[in-house]
């Protein structure tokens, strides 16, 4: 796999990382040989540094450093919300509203229970950029499914913190098999031809971390999103 390069100068760089990759290799997937990491340093001929994750199921804007310095510098920003992202997502359902702001604590491990957990804040801001009804049936007294897709804006980067969000609102992510509905995500796989969590990093805007200018990486959704 080769991976396609949204941008590159000395410092860093940035990838449209495809669903399904992983960002680097973990014990969780000891048999996966394939991660954006080993591939973009083989790609390059050079070390890269991971500076964010996204979920294996994600694609989208994926950013490297190409130093351990810029590595720091960028970790930084990333941890103090320095940086705007814009993500898209595909919903079950649509909001009433057209816009909103999901104010909920989350806990540090989504893989653990929650009680007993520090809670961390946690803001995702989210607009309706269109409303859809699909020829999807899983109850026979709905002849339709409706589907909403969204852009959201983390104000955090919290563990799923989209995923976790979406799903408190009673809008979880199609395909997301931890927090939505298996028969809806299957029948959604059988209507759009491709099983995948339809979550997208379309958007990462940040002060370039050695020279100070604005950068604006950018991914375009691939098949099966909306027009």
């Amino acid at each position: 796999m080769t991976l396609t390069l949204l941008y590159q100068d000395e410092h860093l760089v940035a990838v449209d990382k495809p669903p399904g990759l992983l960002v680097h290799r973990t014990q969780l997937a000891a048999g996966e040989d394939e991660a954006a990491l080993q591939l973009l340093r083989d790609q390059l001929g050079r070390t890269v540094w991971p500076v964010h994750r996204l979920d294996r199921g994600t694609s989208g804007v994926l950013l490297f450093a190409l130093s351990s310095e810029v590595a720091s510098l960028l970790g930084a920003m990333f941890e103090q919300g320095r940086m705007d992202k814009r993500y898209l997502a595909l919903v079950r359902g649509w909001p009433q509203a057209d816009e909103g702001l999901i104010d909920h604590p989350l806990a540090r491990d989504p893989e653990l229970p929650s009680a007993g957990q520090t809670m961390l804040e946690a803001q995702t801001r989210w607009r309706v950029l269109q409303r859809l009804e699909w020829p999807v049936v899983t109850d026979p007294r709905f002849a339709a499914t409706r589907v909403a897709l969204l852009e959201a804006e983390p104000l955090q980067g919290r563990r799923h913190q989209i995923r976790r969000h979406l799903k408190h609102i009673a809008h979880p992510i199609l395909g997301d098999a931890t927090h939505g509905k298996g028969p809806l995500n299957r029948a959604v796989a059988v209507h759009l031809g491709m099983q995948r969590l339809w979550l997208h990093a379309r958007e990462l805007r940040l002060a370039h971390p050695v020279t100070g200018a604005p950068l604006q990486l950018q991914a375009l959704p691939g098949p099966g999103w909306p027009g």
